[in-house]
């Protein structure tokens, strides 16, 4: 974001006190950022605490009366990368969509040169209305680009679809939009992340130590660069919004599998970053067990291996990628696990490099392709080791 120069546009909706989060966070990314409020907008939001974060004057009007300077709409257009509307109230985006010009917002918006973003903010039965449906549908069309709106408490009191996207949102959106070669734009990629819990009775489980911190990282990699994502992940406390994710929580092995086996076909890539149990108790009891005596037996059966299952129904142009956490001769079982389970390519790792691992915030991989091609990497963040695999993935010929 360093550097980028990024226009927003203010109207005059309850959630423009977010902005003042929204503009900290691009600028502690670097990008420049100019604002244009409307006139409505003043009244939830001070011009001067708009003024002050952005540090660049706020644009009102056309003129100012006070000098008579000219606010030149047409320049913003030119010196913005692209315009993000944040909130866009329902009487804005019906301006937007019919083509109005009456404040100086809707003529920058008019004149610019690159895209423009909206993020409409309103209660949930005008979001809801056929017009405001319609309108949106027009601006998609126009070639806007727009962050849904999300569900919770407005400010009626109401709890429903309508709340502006989040700051945090809208600026994952808009890193989005600059990664300009959109490598991935139109592709459909399935990633699976964090533990499985094997149930022995409702209070216990057979588990690991997974956080998923790894494929939330991919996924997030995957959206920025353009694709859209469905995530089935197993029991953790990562978060991760966008408007083309689409998150699916399990539990068990058997539900990641079922979840898996139901979209698989859909899919351009997989990328299986689960660390699913190998096994789980052959029965579940319905009542906690008690303590009765000093020692007590379990009998495991082996889980459907899931990603074996993707591998041997993937079609030519799937892409399937696995990953192998070993303590051992990890490049000998790595080969073994690509092979046999029909993957193109295989990320492993081990837990004798410190600092890779469960848990931990950084990793250490190599990744071994059905070409026999073995390439390692040194000790990243889990966020740098997930761009090193997605542009690995972008660049696989398979």
């Amino acid at each position: 974001m360093r550097n980028k120069r990024i226009l927003i546009g203010i109207t005059g909706g309850i959630a423009a006190y977010k902005i003042a989060f929204l503009i900290r966070l691009l600028k502690k990314e670097g990008a420049e950022v100019k604002c244009i409020m409307t006139p409505a907008s003043c009244d939830f939001i001070s011009p001067l605490v708009v003024a002050t974060l952005s540090e660049n004057p706020v644009g009102i009007e056309f003129w100012n009366k006070a000098d008579g300077t000219w606010t030149n709409h047409v320049d913003y257009g030119i010196w913005a990368d692209v315009f993000v509307v944040a909130p866009a109230t329902a009487n804005s985006l019906s301006k937007m969509a019919q083509g109005a010009c009456d404040n100086l917002l809707l003529a920058t918006y008019l004149s610019m040169k690159t895209k423009t973003i909206v993020a409409p903010a309103m209660d949930l039965d005008m979001y809801a209305h056929p017009s405001t449906i319609r309108n949106i549908q027009q601006l998609k069309e126009d070639g806007v680009l727009v962050i849904p709106a999300e569900s919770g408490e407005l400010a009626s009191g109401l709890v429903g679809e309508g709340r502006m996207a989040e700051p945090e949102t809208i600026v994952q959106f808009i890193h989005s939009f600059f990664k300009q070669n959109n490598s991935l734009q139109g592709k459909k990629v399935l990633v699976t992340a964090g533990p499985t819990y094997e149930a022995i009775d409702p209070v216990r489980f057979i588990g690991n130590h997974s956080s998923g911190k790894m494929g939330f990282a991919i996924a997030n990699e995957l959206l920025l660069c353009g694709a859209e994502v469905v995530m089935i992940t197993g029991p953790t406390i990562q978060k991760l919004t966008h408007p083309n994710l689409t998150i699916v929580s399990v539990s068990s092995a058997d539900e990641m599998f079922n979840e898996v086996e139901s979209r698989w076909s859909k899919m351009d890539i997989g990328v299986f970053s689960a660390a699913v149990s190998d096994y789980k108790p052959s029965e579940v009891s319905d009542q906690k067990i008690k303590k009765s005596s000093d020692e007590l037996h379990l009998t495991l059966v082996k889980n459907k291996d899931i990603l074996a299952w993707a591998g041997s129904v993937k079609t030519p142009n799937q892409l399937l990628i696995g990953f192998a956490l070993e303590t051992n001769n990890l490049e000998e079982n790595g080969r073994a696990k690509l092979i046999k389970k029909n993957l193109d390519f295989i990320v492993l790792n081990t837990l004798e490099d410190k600092g890779a691992g469960f848990k931990a915030d950084t990793n250490k991989v190599s990744i071994l392709d059905v070409h026999n091609n073995l390439l390692s990497f040194e000790l990243k963040s889990k966020t740098d080791v997930a761009t090193d695999i997605v542009s690995y993935l972008i660049n696989f010929k398979q």
